[in-house]
């Protein structure tokens, strides 16, 4: 008897989840939406996307030819404008420009995308400046950008979605990369529960391991052939002669291993955060996300740390 009502009751509460989930608002045609990062990748995909569903899209670009590409393939809708997300200036012509655009209705939705990986390797591998590249770029400009349109945006009582990732609940890789996505979290907790008062929503993407430039592995391998040739004598005897190829296979491995490539899984996912009535706080996205990285989160350090040390090869020192 009570077993059978325990699972009614959970069979109703997740049904009622289901449809409050999959409730979507209309008339995108009024909405704005401003996304980072769409020279390619999830920006660029997402820009595509949203404009065939009739939203006036505004896609940042890095550069002139990835500008050029994306309006090409797009309608008349769709905006790009320039930006390099370290540069204050930069910042505060697109928001002259998104700001001309939206007029009195505001900015709906603003996609904090763009992103970088490297440099990354063992962290006294590294300088200071190898830190400041990433973190500049993936949490620095994330909350510029941000503040930067605010006022647009509590003006529409609209949408913030941060791309932040599994590894700003896990940190594997030493480097700016983990740490810019814990700090992504961070701005996103705060920022939610504060602009909550003005009617924005604030969710956060936490993709797995996909198929983008930041997952290239030959950029990986040349980043870290970079870093071992400038190590001096003494740290290098410490690693031995062999550990960039044992790195390198390891990092081959799990790419494979974890990497998928249909990028759509996130864009889905970033489209329901600006286009559901109720967009969720956040969005685990990926089998290895989902199945591996946030179970491990939730695990006693202790027991993390024992799979996590075991995907890198050790020291010849150790």
């Amino acid at each position: 008897g009570y077993l059978a009502l325990i699972c009614a009751v959970i069979s109703i509460v997740f049904i009622g989840w289901f449809i409050r989930d999959s409730l979507k608002l209309d008339s995108f045609h009024t909405k704005h939406v401003f996304i980072t990062g769409c020279d390619s990748g999830f920006g660029n995909l997402l820009a595509k996307s949203l404009d065939r569903k009739g939203f006036n899209v505004i896609a940042a670009c890095l550069t002139e030819q990835g500008a050029s590409q994306l309006s090409s393939g797009a309608s008349r809708r769709l905006k790009t404008v320039l930006l390099d997300v370290t540069n204050a200036e930069s910042v505060r012509r697109a928001g002259e420009f998104v700001s001309a655009e939206v007029g009195e209705r505001g900015l709906w939705g603003l996609v904090n995308n763009a992103g970088r990986s490297l440099p990354l390797g063992p962290t006294d591998w590294l300088q200071l400046a190898d830190f400041t590249k990433v973190l500049d770029v993936n949490l620095t400009a994330v909350i510029g950008v941000t503040l930067e349109l605010l006022p647009l945006l509590k003006r529409a009582r609209g949408r913030v979605v941060n791309v932040a990732s599994v590894l700003g609940r896990v940190a594997i890789l030493g480097g700016g990369y983990s740490i810019s996505k814990y700090g992504v979290e961070c701005f996103s907790d705060i920022l939610r529960m504060e602009m909550s008062h003005f009617g924005i929503k604030v969710s956060i993407l936490e993709p797995g391991f996909f198929q983008t430039a930041v997952t290239r592995h030959d950029l990986m391998e040349e980043n870290l052939r970079a870093l071992w040739d400038r190590l001096p004598q003494d740290v290098r005897e410490a690693y031995g002669p062999k550990y960039v190829e044992q790195y390198l296979k390891y990092q081959k491995f799990n790419l494979w291993l974890m990497c998928s490539p249909d990028l759509t899984k996130v864009t889905s996912r970033m489209e329901h955060a600006l286009t559901a009535r109720y967009p969720r706080t956040r969005y685990a996205v990926g089998w290895d996300a989902r199945t591996f990285w946030l179970p491990l989160s939730y695990c006693p350090t202790v027991v993390a740390d024992f799979f996590l040390v075991r995907l890198f090869p050790t020291p010849r020192a150790v």
